[in-house]
């Protein structure tokens, strides 16, 4: 923890982003960002993206939910931002862009704060594009831009707007028995009854339909194979009524959303983790992947290839094509020392995405906008600040 000297005010961050519930990669990501920014000693007010709407009966109705929900948050953040020294938001593309990073991002610069804007969200690259010319104005105006991915980084400088990358944080601790997974990989899985995971909210931009057309193909050679779905989303019924249209009732099961904290038990009871998404950036489910020692196959959207090495750390294929997948699969399953391979590769390289690794380039990113802004406006910051 960092240590506060007599007379010297910790650093008051206000971390702008959704909390779960529900269950989302970026939701956890803040969460556990805001746990370990705590533990370093500074002072974090949380202002939620995705608060509950009060009472809960007006979340049905589609024409006032939205108010509902933007009028506590938009107070929440102006006051808020009033008691910070420094407004990290994570952000998003699409609508969550335009209804609560947006803002964020114009209350501090109203209130002459310094902005630390954290994008994520493999659909960059069209939503700057195509959206209108005040995305790019109010990500100019952030003190700092960072992006968790190489991929991202060059999106953005394709844009014209710098950035840096910081990566998405793993609680390692809680995998603690990945290394002991990585041994256990190195038995084929013939005549076993392997369990296949895909761990993302169930909606288009995450191909979970060809998980599930590929499960037809490699039940051909392994009939015992199962496909467990983690996640919930709009796409649900049309995805549940594929699987009964291609599978036995048994070889799919649908979870439904399921907490981060049971990812572990579920990932230790999985053979291979699937990740079939169209549109990506740097998949917390692969990450927690890695750390639990399971191997990963995935397609090769946005930026995973930069996180996954086609067959050192993980096997890739192209968007959309479930024979490739169900190959890749039979791969991992039937192929003597290639998933333990791929999982201690695996181990190997999400140690640099360990939170005691993350949490010192947080700090400094801190240090530097904040330094930034004093320099722009010195008359703004007389109260002294200690990460």
């Amino acid at each position: 923890m960092a240590a506060t000297a007599p007379g010297v005010q910790p650093l008051r961050v206000c971390l702008v982003g959704p909390l779960p519930p529900p269950a989302g990669g970026m939701a956890h990501q803040c969460a556990q960002l805001q746990a370990v920014l705590r533990a370093e000693g500074l002072a974090v007010e949380a202002v939620p993206s995705n608060a509950p709407i009060r009472p809960a009966w007006l979340a049905r109705v589609p024409a006032v939910r939205a108010l509902c929900r933007l009028l506590p948050y938009g107070l929440h953040l102006w006051r808020a931002t009033g008691r910070c020294d420094l407004v990290h938001v994570l952000a998003n593309s699409g609508w969550a862009w335009h209804l609560f990073a947006a803002p964020a991002i114009g209350v501090a610069w109203l209130r002459h704060k310094p902005v630390i804007t954290h994008y994520h969200g493999g659909n960059a690259d069209a939503f700057l594009s195509r959206g209108p010319l005040m995305v790019r104005r109010l990500l100019a105006l952030s003190t700092l831009r960072v992006v968790p991915s190489a991929f991202l980084q060059r999106v953005f400088e394709r844009h014209g707007l710098m950035c840096e990358v910081i990566p998405n944080g793993v609680d390692l601790a809680r995998f603690g028995a990945g290394q002991g997974r990585a041994a256990e990989q190195a038995q084929p899985a013939q005549h076993a009854a392997p369990q296949l995971l895909v761990s993302r909210n169930l909606e288009r931009i995450y191909g979970i339909d060809t998980a599930i057309r590929a499960l037809a193909l490699v039940r051909e050679q392994l009939p015992r194979v199962r496909l467990v779905i983690a996640g919930s989303g709009a796409e649900q019924d049309r995805l549940q009524a594929l699987a009964r249209r291609l599978h036995p009732a048994e070889a799919v099961c649908f979870t439904g959303r399921v907490v981060n904290t049971a990812m572990p038990e579920l990932l230790a009871a999985s053979a291979c983790l699937i990740n079939p998404s169209l549109v990506d950036n740097m998949p917390l489910s692969i990450l927690e992947a890695f750390a639990a020692g399971v191997p990963v196959v995935s397609t090769r959207a946005g930026g995973v290839p930069d996180l996954l090495q086609h067959g050192r750390s993980g096997l890739l294929v192209d968007v959309d094509d479930d024979a490739a997948l169900a190959r890749e699969v039979l791969r991992v399953l039937q192929e003597p020392g290639l998933a333990q391979r791929l999982a201690q590769a695996g181990l190997l390289e999400v140690a640099h995405c360990a939170w005691p690794a993350v949490t010192p380039l947080w700090l400094d990113a801190y240090r530097r906008a904040v330094a930034a802004h004093a320099a722009r406006r010195p008359a703004l910051h007389n109260t002294e600040v200690l990460l």
